[in-house]
This record gives structure tokens, sequence and C-alpha cells, in this order.
């Protein structure tokens, strides 16, 4: 039977993911020769031909293909081995790390440790800041049990390295100054605003789900200001300078006021867009008990959100700002 080398066959599925010998040999902190020396040996052992040359590249074969296919399943099945074993735990004790954005952070992560910190103290959860379209590398590469990313940076539910679970679905509202026209109109649409210098990251995910909003409401933004941050955003706001769109969950994070000026924010309620956040493991992992009981907090931490969000009602004219997408 074939030598199937663990070690050699994750340098091949990082090589698959990354493209090129020199980003897999970063990725893995290794040199590009022991990436290469690596895949030699890997293709001797297993008896087939994984690499062709392709101009000053190299591409995987198709028996490559095939190895990463069995491959695959063989993590997983890890995966699954290092749950059982984690089980013996019943997941009193270890240590958690979940990788989110920024805005998940105090709406979902911090109300989720406080209350494993009263049912389980033994459970050490460790919290990484990392950008939405970031967080699956993050959990691929080993260096997260937990991530929390919005789905439309997250890859297709197919994808055999992960397993995917909804978690909420984030009204976006409309921020404008307090004394704008459209301010009080009783029917706002999103449509509406089409003619309105808008305010937006320049680049990243605020920036691709802003102009997607806008698009399906049939007109694309004009970026007037570039910010990314959200107090600088409602700032520039509060002074008249644009409109913005607000995820909702931000807000359960906004402290002070900017300059103490007004900002109306408006349910969008004839077309209310949203982004939508899940979490993820890597694929058999949901069984370890420590994973588990983070994600059935995150679960409750997110049902909470949308309770209050219910019985608080929509959004009033509001001073505020909030932290950054």
């Amino acid at each position: 039977m074939a030598d199937w080398d663990i070690r050699k066959l994750r340098i091949l599925r990082t090589l698959h993911e990354l493209g090129t010998v020199t980003a897999t040999a970063e990725a893995l902190h290794l040199t590009p020769s022991a990436v290469s020396q690596q895949l030699t040996g890997l293709a001797k052992a297993l008896g087939v031909t994984l690499l062709e040359a392709h101009g000053r590249r190299v591409r995987l074969t198709g028996a490559a293909h095939l190895v990463l296919r069995h491959a695959e399943e063989v993590f997983a099945q890890l995966e699954r081995a290092d749950a059982e074993l984690l089980g013996h735990l019943r997941g009193e004790a270890g240590q958690v790390r979940v990788g989110a954005f920024s805005t998940a952070i105090p709406a979902l992560v911090v109300p989720a440790v406080r209350e494993l910190r009263r049912t389980h103290p033994g459970l050490a959860v460790t919290v990484r800041e990392t950008e939405a379209a970031a967080a699956y590398e993050l959990l691929a590469a080993g260096g997260v049990e937990l991530a929390l990313s919005l789905a439309a940076h997250a890859p297709a539910p197919r994808d055999p390295k992960f397993s995917r679970f909804p978690l909420l679905a984030d009204p976006l509202d409309v921020a404008l100054p307090a004394g704008h026209p459209l301010a009080a109109e009783p029917a706002l649409r999103l449509a509406d605003l089409a003619g309105e210098p808008w305010i937006f990251g320049s680049s990243g995910p605020w920036s691709q789900i802003t102009v997607a909003a806008c698009e399906s409401a049939g007109f694309v933004p004009e970026q007037a200001h570039a910010a990314a941050g959200w107090s600088a955003i409602l700032a520039m706001v509060a002074a008249g300078m644009g409109v913005a769109l607000v995820p909702r969950m931000a807000l359960a994070g906004g402290h002070g006021t900017p300059d103490g000026a007004g900002i109306a924010l408006r349910v969008l309620h004839a077309d209310q867009p949203r982004r939508y956040v899940v979490a993820a493991v890597r694929r058999g992992g949901e069984g370890a008990p420590g994973p588990a009981r983070v994600l059935a907090a995150l679960h409750r931490a997110a049902a909470a959100q949308a309770r209050g969000r219910t019985a608080a009602g929509p959004p009033r004219e509001t001073p505020g700002t909030v932290q950054s997408p």
C-alpha cells in the first residue's frame, strides 16, 4: 500500500489552495525548496506524477486532484478522531480560539464568552479579530477552531474543508443627517437615496456590501467620502456630508456621539437589505465539545440580538457612533 504521508498531503492541499510554491512555503513556514522536496517525496511514495510545468509555475495533475479528493476525507476523519478524544474531557476544560470580524465581537462573541464564563469557567475562549473575508483562511490554516464571517465572503457550502452554521440575518439601516429632507419620509426606500452622496469604505467587505445593496435597488452609489471606521462614517453623516448604510449589529457596540450631532437612523421597511453572519469550523470538528459549546453560546447570543431588536422596535433618530465594520 502507498505511503499516505499526512504532512505531505497538507502541503499538497495548501499548494492547491494558494497556487504557487512560494506562497505555500510562506504559509507553512518552509522554504520553497523544502516544499518541492516534500512533494517530490510524496509523488514517489504514491507512484504518480503530482505536478506539471505550466509556464513559470506548476499545476496539479489529474492524479493530484484524485489524491486530494481522498485526502479531504482523511483530514475530516482525523478531525472527527480529535473530536472524540476531546470528548473525554466533556468540554469542561481547554481552549477554543475564535476568529471574528470586528462588529461581531461586541454583538455576538462577547455575550457568548460571558455566558461560558458562568457555565463553563474552565473553558477558555481566545478571540482574534480578523477581516470577514480572511476568517476562513485563518480557520483553514489552523489558527482558530471557529470562525465568524459573512456569507458573502465565505466559500461555497459544499467546500469539503468546512462545516458552516448560519447565525444571524443582520439588517442594514440607513443613516442620514438629522435635518435631512428624507429623514421623516414615512415610506423611505433605498432607491430614494440614489442621488445622495454616499460614505463607505474604499475597499473591502463593507464597500462590496454597500454597492451590492444599492445595485439591487437599481442604482450605483456615488461615493463622496471613504472611511473604514464607524466613528468616522457617522461623524461625516452627522456633519451633512453624505448618507451611509449601517449594520444594526454594529450599533450594539456603539459608544458616545459624533461631536454631539444628531443622526437619523431609518429602517428601509420596503426593501430592507441584510448581511448574513455565519460561523464555521473545519469539517469534522463540529463534534468537539469545546467548539460545540462556543457555537451553541453564539447561537443564543444571535437569538438574543434578534429578540432585542423586536422588543426595541425600529431605530429612532439617534446620535451615536459604533465600531468598525
